[in-house]
């Protein structure tokens, strides 16, 4: 074990201790990140693609001893039972089953000790289409103790764009698959395209699912909702070691009544009024920043602890990611706190 490992274990002890006797502030465990890949070396997919000499230099860094990579399931127990987190906990996900998971990317996951989840959609394997793994293969790394198997749903559906009813079938027939080929059923899953709304949310709690990953940016803690989990994409061109970097250190901000409460947007109240109170008495927040991928940075007013986000146009059809950022204050460290939202307008 190496000295940072066994500081982050102590810490890890040390805190849990301290919180059965004071109360800590709400930022004070650290909180998590989540990295999202898909394709690995296919570089006729840049968006979803990361290069194999990227992915050999993010796999230099994630085991250089500067973070904590921890098993999703690990990550989820903590976040139930309210327990700190590590120093730069991060967790590893890989979405869609592609054929170069099983030949370029559990190797290398294999030979270094990191715990990774693979969310599997189970029509493109029953259909053999090319380019993804087979059940033979998906089994073979399911037998691995470093690799836990979640679900895309069955048919990769637009969950939001489509009924209570439609949803809970495709979630039904992918767990059916998934407990008749692998001997389990998943309890984690991940939202196609990362699109969720209350009644997904919903749809998928009474599956059985205990925790939902999406595709918006940002490092979670006790706050956050379980099922609403954000997760940083790596691709080509957003997965250079600057970025991975960022996003495997990054922390929360911690914050509470944030509206609007759901993801989809009302046409009559859109662009959206968009607000959140910042938990805590968390240094610099002062120099908080909101961005939007469609009008880049936005208006920020401080109505003491509370923020205020101004969007000047209405929302496209489709998603929209809201993504604040500030730095972390720390003396020594180029780290920044991570808020990421989904924002949905139904075509």
């Amino acid at each position: 074990m190496t000295n940072m490992r066994m500081f982050n274990s102590f810490l890890a002890t040390a805190l849990l201790g301290l919180s059965l006797f004071v109360a800590l502030p709400v930022w004070a465990d650290g909180g998590a990140s989540v990295i999202m890949y898909h394709r690995f070396g296919e570089n006729n997919y840049p968006t979803t693609n990361v290069r194999s000499q990227q992915f050999d230099a993010h796999m230099a860094e994630l085991t250089s001893g500067k973070y904590s990579v921890v098993a999703i399931p690990e990550i989820i127990r903590r976040l139930k039972s309210g327990e700190p987190f590590l120093e730069k906990t991060v967790g590893i996900t890989i979405d869609d089953a592609y054929l170069s998971v099983y030949t370029e990317a559990w190797p290398k996951f294999k030979k270094a000790g990191l715990p990774i989840t693979i969310f599997v959609a189970t029509d493109p394997i029953d259909r053999k289409f090319a380019r993804y793994m087979s059940w033979d293969q998906l089994r073979e790394m399911a037998q691995d103790p470093l690799v836990t198997i979640g679900s895309q749903t069955a048919s990769h559906l637009h969950m939001i764009d489509n009924s209570t009813a439609t949803n809970a079938a495709d979630l039904a027939k992918s767990a059916k698959r998934l407990k008749a080929e692998l001997g389990h059923t998943p309890t984690i899953v991940a939202y196609p395209y990362g699109e969720f709304d209350d009644s997904v949310v919903e749809t998928a709690l009474q599956a059985g699912f205990t925790a939902g990953f999406g595709q918006h940016s940002g490092a979670f803690g006790a706050h956050n909702n379980i099922m609403h989990l954000p997760r940083f994409a790596m691709n080509e061109n957003y997965g250079d070691i600057p970025r991975l970097k960022t996003a495997a250190s990054a922390l929360p901000i911690p914050t509470t009544d944030f509206g609007p409460n759901d993801t989809v947007i009302d046409p009559a109240n859109n662009p959206p009024l968009i607000g959140f109170t910042v938990a805590g008495d968390i240094p610099r927040v002062n120099e908080i920043a909101c961005y939007s991928n469609h009008e880049g940075r936005l208006m920020v007013e401080h109505l003491g602890p509370r923020i205020e986000v101004r969007m000047r146009n209405p929302l496209p059809q489709g998603r929209t990611r809201l993504n604040c950022t500030m730095p972390t204050g720390t003396p020594g460290e180029d780290r920044f706190r991570w808020l990421g939202r989904l924002f949905y307008v139904k075509r």
